[in-house]
C-alpha cells in the first residue's frame, strides 16, 4: 500500500543534535524531552535512540507517556514526570516503576508521604522563579529541605525551574528569572535545572548541572529570527504527501472551499493528499511554499480536510505521484509554522494518526 502522507524521522539527525546539545552545554546533563510522543515523532523510536546516545534522563508530561515508554522496555534511562503524580494510585505506580517524579506543590508532598516510610521515591522540586505556572515559592525552600530531612528514603534528585521568556534574548526577566532562583538556593544542596532548548542557547549562565533540551533535538530553533540549520541543527522530521491530480484552468478560476483564490491567468493547479486532517493546519494561507521536484511552489486557496491545492506554473514537468514536501530540511518547519502565526512545536505535535510514519538512520 501506497501511504498518501508520510513523515520521515531521521534518528541520525536526532543524535546529532544531542551531540550540539553537549557542545553548547558541555559540563551539564541532558534530560531530553520526549513529552507529547516526542513532540509528534514518536516517542518509543525517539527515546531508544536517545538511550542509545547516552542521555542522562527522558522527560515526559505524566504517568501515561512514562508507562509508554515502559511498556517498550525502556528501562535503563531515568524516566521523570516533569507534572508529578496526581493520586495515590500515581504515586505508588512511580516507586514501583522508578520514575523521577517533579513536585511542584505541597498536596503532592501530602500524596507522597501517604505512602510507606520506606518507599524509595526519586523527587525533583519545581520552583517558580517567574514562570508562575507550577511550583512552590522561592520562599518556600527552607521548608522542602526540611521536607526532605523528614524522609531519609526518598532519593532528591535535584532542582527544577522553568523560563518564561527564553527566546527573547534581550528579555530582562530571564536574568531576573535566574537571579532569583539563584539566592533562593544559595547555601543549599542539590542539583540545579533551569534551561530548556532556548534556555542553553541563548543563556549561558541558565546551563548549570541538567539542561532541559526539546524542540531544539528535534533540529528546530527555539529563537525567533533563526532556523535549527543556523544553530548546527538537523531537522529530524520530513513531511511528505504526492500530488494526485493536475489540471489546467482558464483565467479568474475559483479554486477550493470558499473560492477564496482565482488564477490570475490560465494555469496548472496541482491537487496534494494531505489536509488538516493529516496535520496540516487550515490556517496556512495560500502563498505559503511546499516543494515539488526540488522547486517552491506556493499553496493557493484553501486547506481541507484531505488535500490542498498549489500553483504548479513554476514546475510544468510536476506529473502526478510526485513526491510533495510539507516541511523538512529544504523547507524548515519554522518557516512554515510562520505562515500559519504559530511555532514549530504546534505544526509537530498537530501529526495525526493518519500519518505513516518511517524511521531511518536508526
Amino acid at each position: 500500500m501506497i501511504p498518501r502522507v508520510t513523515a520521515t524521522v531521521d534518528l541520525a539527525a536526532l543524535r546529532h543534535n544531542v551531540r550540539v546539545v553537549r557542545q553548547v552545554a558541555p559540563r551539564s546533563r541532558i534530560m531530553a524531552a520526549v513529552k507529547a510522543d516526542a513532540y509528534g515523532h514518536g516517542a518509543v523510536p525517539v527515546a531508544r535512540a536517545l538511550e542509545a546516545e547516552g542521555v542522562g534522563a527522558l522527560a515526559v508530561a505524566c504517568m501515561e507517556e512514562a508507562m509508554q515508554l515502559r511498556e517498550a522496555h525502556l528501562s535503563t534511562t531515568p524516566i521523570t514526570l516533569l507534572e508529578g503524580v496526581i493520586s495515590i494510585e500515581e504515586a505508588a505506580l512511580a516507586v514501583y516503576e522508578r520514575l523521577q517524579v517533579v513536585v511542584h506543590d505541597h498536596w503532592q508532598i501530602a500524596l507522597l508521604e501517604q505512602l510507606p516510610a520506606s518507599a524509595e521515591i526519586h523527587v525533583w522540586f519545581k520552583l517558580d522563579s517567574g514562570m508562575h505556572r507550577l511550583g512552590f515559592p522561592l520562599t518556600d525552600v527552607p521548608r522542602l529541605v526540611e521536607t526532605l530531612k523528614r524522609h531519609p528514603a526518598w532519593t532528591f534528585q535535584g532542582w527544577i525551574t522553568h523560563l518564561a521568556c527564553a527566546d527573547e534574548p534581550d528579555n530582562a526577566a530571564t536574568p531576573r528569572q535566574i537571579a532569583a532562583y539563584s539566592q533562593a538556593l544559595q547555601g543549599v544542596a542539590g542539583p540545579r535545572s533551569i534551561a530548556n532548548s532556548a534556555g542553553l542557547l541563548a543563556w549561558p549562565e541558565a546551563r548549570v548541572d541538567w539542561v532541559r533540551p526539546g524542540l531544539m533535538l528535534y533540529g528546530a530553533s527555539p529563537l525567533p529570527g533563526k532556523l535549527g540549520s543556523d544553530l548546527g541543527l538537523k531537522p529530524v522530521l520530513t513531511l511528505q504527501s504526492r500530488l494526485i491530480a493536475i489540471r489546467e484552468y482558464d483565467a479568474n478560476e475559483a479554486i477550493g472551499y470558499g473560492q477564496t483564490w482565482r488564477t490570475p491567468e490560465r494555469m496548472p493547479i496541482g491537487v496534494v493528499a494531505v489536509g488538516y486532517a493529516d496535520g496540516v493546519h487550515r490556517c496556512l494561507p495560500s502563498g505559503t511554499p511546499v516543494i515539488v521536484r526540488g522547486s517552491r511552489v506556493p499553496l493557493v486557496g484553501r486547506v481541507s480536510m484531505d488535500m490542498i491545492t498549489v500553483d504548479l506554473r513554476t514546475v510544468p514537468q510536476a506529473a502526478v505521484g510526485d513526491a510533495v514536501t510539507l516541511w523538512g530540511a529544504a523547507l524548515p518547519a519554522e518557516e512554515v509554522a510562520g505562515y500559519a502565526n504559530t511555532l514549530a512545536y504546534e505544526l509537530f505535535c498537530g501529526l495525526t494518526q493518519r500519518v505513516r510514519f518511517r524511521y531511518i538512520g536508526g
